[in-house]
């Protein structure tokens, strides 16, 4: 395996996916290249259909590419057993999806905790933890509510919480902002900056939202499955 420098989050070459077959076999990825550090928050954009769901899913180790290297965490995803895959998940991506995926059924504070189920730590201690992510979203008052009584930025922050709350390395966000406005959007990724990242954490987010495009370190612009151009962020205006 090659040297990996130990600031390289992911590094991801000659990523290539297919759908389909025969006539209708269809190149989602074509030979994709990125390395992704710590410390960054990098969009990848583009418009519908360009693969970059289909990229994140590769980069996360949900989805086998057809060719190419993914390594993460110094390991080479697509050489990793099935359990240890699930493991890698677990243990070193936090996931923020776009619409949410909170469980109706449980409360604020046992939604944030469900990483730390998962691993085996015990309940009571499990939601103790989720109340201090909670109150770094600003949301501990709301802990015992179900999420059909927050506004929809608020089940946004219940959805950070639980991404981070295992303390992961990688940081995934699929449209964060999509189903919020302007301002609600614009905010909730100002806090991402400002509350999750730090030097030890990769945050990767795929958007669509030119409104949010500030606060990205670098923006990487996908089109017909391949990156085709790559620009750094303009955080520093406002």
């Amino acid at each position: 395996m090659p040297t990996i420098d130990t600031k390289i989050a992911i590094k991801a070459d000659g990523i290539t996916k297919w759908f389909g077959e025969g006539e209708v076999r269809t190149a989602a990825l074509r030979d994709v290249n990125l390395e992704m550090r710590f410390g960054e928050m990098i969009y990848v954009v583009g418009p519908s259909g360009s693969g970059k769901t289909t990229l994140l899913s590769v980069l996360s180790g949900i989805l086998r590419p057809d060719a190419g290297t993914v390594i993460a965490e110094k390991m080479n995803l697509w050489t990793l057993t099935t359990d240890e895959l699930a493991a890698f998940r677990l243990n070193k991506i936090g996931f923020a999806f776009q619409d949410y995926h909170l469980f109706p059924r449980l409360t604020v504070a046992e939604n944030v905790a469900i990483p730390l189920i998962l691993k085996h730590i015990e309940w009571d201690k499990a939601i103790e933890e989720a109340m201090k992510y909670l109150e770094i979203v600003g949301l501990k008052g709301r802990a015992n509510l179900p999420p059909v009584k927050l506004s929809g930025g608020e089940q946004q922050r219940v959805a950070i919480a639980r991404a981070i709350v295992g303390q992961p390395d990688i940081l995934i966000m699929d449209e964060p902002t999509a189903s919020l406005d302007g301002d609600t959007g614009r905010a909730i990724v100002s806090f991402v900056k400002e509350k999750v990242l730090n030097e030890n954490r990769c945050i990767l987010i795929v958007t669509h939202d030119s409104r949010i495009y500030e606060f990205a370190t670098r923006i990487l612009h996908m089109e017909d499955g391949r990156l085709r151009s790559e620009e750094d962020g303009r955080h520093d205006e406002n």
